[in-house]
């Protein structure tokens, strides 16, 4: 079966640069489902300036909340490169409002748990790689607020979940990848 390969790092490190690279010297047809939610025109520019960096062979999905399908649904030998699952992860929390209550949030977690699972059963299932990107959250301060420290929270657990199941994972640092050790046992 396909790789699940993992690149992670904090904003701006080249994460997503270096995803692109590994879907590139894949070999493969790629597939890159993007979960951005363009609400306003900075992001509405940027993801035009993405797609327009992108070749022009590689297919676009727009995903932003059912990755697990979007993964499904296109062809098990392409490479798939999923950015990222940090946005993934805000566009699911954004349903329980900007004071979310603890109820919300462990719900929220428990849905968040059983996608990511089903994400990660149908990466296993796939015959190419899959690359995903994802931002590093933990190396900063505890958020003020609770919207925050539930991002915070649920982006690790998701985080810790896909990379346990990697075959391969990378930090990045300043544009620099570092590869990560294997998970032991």
């Amino acid at each position: 079966m396909g790789d699940l390969w993992f690149v992670t790092g904090g904003a701006r490190s080249g994460k997503s640069r270096y995803a692109e690279r590994l879907a590139s010297e894949s070999g493969r047809p790629v597939v890159y489902i993007a979960t951005m939610q363009p609400h306003d025109d900075e992001l509405r520019r940027r993801v035009e300036r993405h797609r327009a960096d992108r070749p022009s062979a590689w297919q676009t999905i727009e995903a932003p909340t059912d990755l697990a399908g979007a993964l499904a649904a296109i062809d098990a030998d392409a490479c798939a490169l999923v950015d990222c699952l940090s946005l993934w992860v805000a566009n699911r929390l954004m349903v329980v409002g900007e004071q979310p209550t603890v109820a919300a949030i462990e719900a929220l977690e428990a849905e968040l748990l059983a996608e990511t699972a089903s994400l990660l059963r149908v990466a296993s299932e796939r015959e190419g790689p899959t690359i995903t990107v994802t931002n590093e959250v933990g190396g900063g301060v505890v958020p003020e607020y609770a919207l925050g420290r539930a991002y915070r929270d649920l982006l690790g657990t998701t985080n810790q979940r896909v990379a346990a199941q990697a075959d391969r994972a990378w930090l990045m640092v300043s544009g620099r990848p570092l590869e990560l050790p294997p998970v032991d046992g």
